[in-house]
């Protein structure tokens, strides 16, 4: 370690992941380059029918980004103005920016404060006769309650859109989440178990009619050769992106363990003096984040930086206390438990790349820090 706050141990460490990989990446970029096919061409295609294998499900369509894979799975439910989406407030924006979008109102539902996920036995009450859908967050790789949400969709004819930006490879049951409500949404941004070198997207669907919705939507609405059945977006996976993306994906179990490995150790070693995360029997956490809760964070935060080790707080200020979301009225004390997990949750650098023993430090410090 060091004493100085220059970081030798980062949250992300994509230099890493790139290295054992680069000359396979370098040669289908060169492919690429030689054939002139950068806009949905072979790699998309192929990108598309892997994932909807490693899912087991029908279609898969490949986005510009996982905010847009969200609006459009809205748009191809006929989520509109006037309707009410219930989602979580402790999320990224873009979950509730979707909602927005599409003119609808997003209704959020306070978390369980052990899972950071929405507490269903909350979500009936929010339900009302302008509600249409639910989009579940799998934060940080921790897969929802699913089975009592669909209850809900069923007996209230309501729609389920999966947020899996966090949670590629996770799993509910032994069924991959992205796979049980009726569009399943991916973010392939960098810092994502499965990240690409830039932005890019992914909805999936086991029905026909979503998945023709939206491969008119993500390319302005095209039937044929200029012609356009109705104004649609442009949302397409790069190529280059879905080539390298091809490459990862052969990996993502390997990185997925990698990341559980990492979790348990931290867990075996903070978990009798902090709130760790919670990895239920029923279900296969991922580890996009290592997220402890505890009220002495800025303590150990300031302690990790003078270490030069990184840590990031997810999230400081939940989406109803967004002044973006003023319009909605909520307020202080509406939803204590986002509340008090923005001001207590701390998340510690994991990636497949960071060593057993590199955690184990960073563990131990955070130990001796807490009994100081």
């Amino acid at each position: 370690m060091t004493s100085q706050n220059k970081t030798v141990i980062p949250m992300l460490d994509v230099k890493a992941q790139h290295e054992p990989i680069k000359e396979e990446i370098k040669q289908a970029l060169k492919d690429i380059l030689d054939s002139g096919q950068f806009i949905l061409g072979p790699n998309v295609k192929a990108f598309e029918q892997e994932v909807a294998s490693y899912y087991h499900i029908k279609h898969a369509l490949g986005l510009a980004s996982g905010t847009d894979a969200l609006y459009l799975s809205l748009k191809a439910l006929g989520i509109k103005q006037s309707d009410e989406v219930i989602t979580t407030p402790f999320t990224f924006i873009a979950t509730a920016e979707a909602i927005a979008y599409v003119g609808a109102t997003p209704v959020f539902v306070d978390i369980d404060k052990y899972t950071l996920n929405m507490d269903v036995s909350k979500i009936e009450k929010k339900i009302t006769q302008k509600t249409r859908a639910i989009i579940v967050v799998h934060l940080f790789g921790q897969p929802a309650d699913m089975d009592e949400i669909l209850g809900l969709a069923k007996k209230y004819n309501l729609k389920i859109i999966e947020d899996c930006a966090q949670a590629f490879g996770a799993r509910y049951k032994e069924k991959p989440v992205g796979n049980i409500g009726d569009a399943g949404c991916f973010s392939f941004y960098p810092s994502k178990n499965l990240g690409a070198y830039g932005d890019g997207g992914m909805m999936m669907t086991g029905r026909d009619e979503i998945y023709e919705n939206v491969n008119l939507l993500r390319n302005h609405g095209t039937v044929a050769p200029y012609r356009h059945c109705f104004i649609g977006y442009n949302s397409r996976l790069d190529e280059i992106q879905a080539a390298i993306l091809r490459i990862k994906l052969k990996h993502i179990d390997e990185y997925n363990q990698k990341r559980r490995k990492l979790a348990g150790l931290y867990t075996s070693i903070l978990g009798r003096a902090i709130q760790c995360p919670l990895e239920l029997p029923d279900r296969t956490h991922v580890y996009h984040q290592y997220t402890v809760r505890t009220q002495e964070r800025e303590k150990i935060a300031h302690t990790l930086k003078g270490n030069g080790i990184s840590s990031v707080v997810y999230y400081p200020i939940p989406l109803h206390m967004q002044e973006a979301f003023n319009y909605l009225g909520y307020k202080r004390g509406d939803l204590p438990e986002s509340e008090t997990a923005a001001e207590e949750v701390l998340s510690l650098p994991i990636y497949p790349e960071l060593g057993l023993e590199t955690a184990e430090l960073i563990g131990n410090l955070i130990l001796k820090t807490i009994k100081d």
